[in-house]
């Protein structure tokens, strides 16, 4: 295997990774944005009122997007499978 390639696999990987946490990181943001101007209009300082809808609104994300996240990984690691043959070489 060549630096190249070695290079492309890593570059493939670290996409992978990001492209199956942006849904659930995305979703603790825009909760925590809501939360944080609820806060602040209403100058509730609770430390509880960001985490617990943060933790719900990301376990709902993760079974809305599970199937998705597993067909994305099951897709990458068959092809990963397949092309083991000519990375060896």
């Amino acid at each position: 295997m060549s630096a190249l390639e070695a290079i492309n696999l890593a570059q493939n990987a670290v996409f992978m990774a990001l492209l199956l946490s942006a849904p659930l990181l995305l979703v603790g943001l825009v909760i925590g944005l809501i939360i944080a101007i609820f806060q602040a209009t209403t100058q509730i300082n609770e430390m509880t009122l960001t985490f617990v809808p943060k933790i719900f609104g990301v376990m709902l994300a993760l079974l809305f997007f599970a199937s998705w996240m597993m067909i994305k990984l099951t897709d990458y690691t068959s092809n990963l499978i397949m092309r083991l043959p000519e990375l060896l070489r």
